[in-house]
């Protein structure tokens, strides 16, 4: 029988604490952030590819483009999105099913992408501290 010494003990229950601690946070948060991406997806709704006309009004820069059913739609350009497009005439958007006059630059909404992101950081670091765990458990006998 191998003699254990004092805070050896100590330690080995530290990092057991520890990893517990990160399998059940990291697991229970996870499962949570990705229950909310899940939310957040589907309350995006669905982003349409499109090929819109830039042109230069009154008030600055707009794009217009034929949606799914044959509409005409046109939105601004936010500073940001003006930047982006650039001197260029025409852009590829997404433009949202159902709505009228709403378009951005990309597919995915950047708050959907972050929170789903987050939610599959968290879930493994859960699911490492549990495989660390089981790990420990067979290597100490």
């Amino acid at each position: 029988m191998p003699v254990r010494y004092p805070l050896e003990s100590a330690v080995s229950n530290a990092v057991d604490a520890l990893i517990e601690i990160f399998t059940w946070v990291g697991l229970g948060a996870g499962l949570l952030l990705a229950v909310a991406a899940v939310i957040l997806l589907l309350a995006d709704g669905t982003w349409l590819p499109a090929r819109a006309v830039v042109e230069r009004v009154a008030d600055g820069r707009v794009v217009r483009w034929f949606d799914d059913e044959g509409g005409v739609n046109e939105a601004p350009l936010s500073a940001h999105d003006d930047a982006k497009i650039g001197s260029a005439d025409m852009a590829d958007i997404f433009y949202r099913r159902g709505s009228a006059n709403r378009m951005r630059l990309t597919r995915s909404s950047p708050v959907v992408r972050f929170v789903s992101l987050l939610a599959a950081g968290v879930l493994t670091l859960g699911l490492v501290a549990f495989i660390v765990s089981i790990v420990l458990l067979f290597a100490r006998g």
